[in-house]
């Protein structure tokens, strides 16, 4: 288990981050993840089911922290000095990032597991505690309104 958190930590802060805008907050949420899985390392029954476990873990803290701190917004600070040619790149991420943090708790989840932690649809029902077709729903829903988003602005 240590291991498995140790070789994968990139990845939870990555998912952390996405979900909170802020670098410690990120590392926070998964500090207290990673204390829920050791405290309840007990309760998994299948070993080999270590990612989605605590991919499960990770999503529910982040989305409890979103839940308690719905009108605090944080946003990361650009760069001050931007050379012209990647500034568009840096718009255009950042549009999409806000985006993101606009869809609902539910749709941000599908979206984030899917293309930022390139996980199966399969994985993510698992994580989600859903079925493959409500994931599968709700990347469409997710993918269209970010589509729709961008578009607007």
């Amino acid at each position: 288990m240590v291991g498995y958190i140790r070789e994968n930590q990139t990845y939870f802060y990555r998912l952390a981050y996405q979900y909170v805008g802020d670098r410690d907050l990120a590392m926070d949420l998964v500090q207290d993840a990673v204390v829920k899985a050791l405290q309840h390392w007990e309760s998994l029954r299948e070993p080999e089911a270590v990612r989605s476990w605590f991919y499960r873990i990770l999503v529910r803290e982040c989305l409890s922290f979103l839940r308690q701190n719905r009108r605090v917004i944080y946003l990361a600070e650009p760069p001050e000095q931007v050379q012209s040619s990647g500034e568009s790149a840096l718009e255009d991420r950042e549009a999409l990032r806000q985006a993101i943090d606009r869809l609902s708790p539910k749709l941000k989840t599908v979206v984030l597991l899917r293309f930022y932690e390139e996980m199966q649809l399969s994985e993510i029902a698992e994580i989600t505690g859903t079925n493959l077709s409500t994931v599968k729903s709700r990347l469409y829903k997710g993918l269209k309104k970010l589509r729709e988003s961008l578009q607007e602005g």
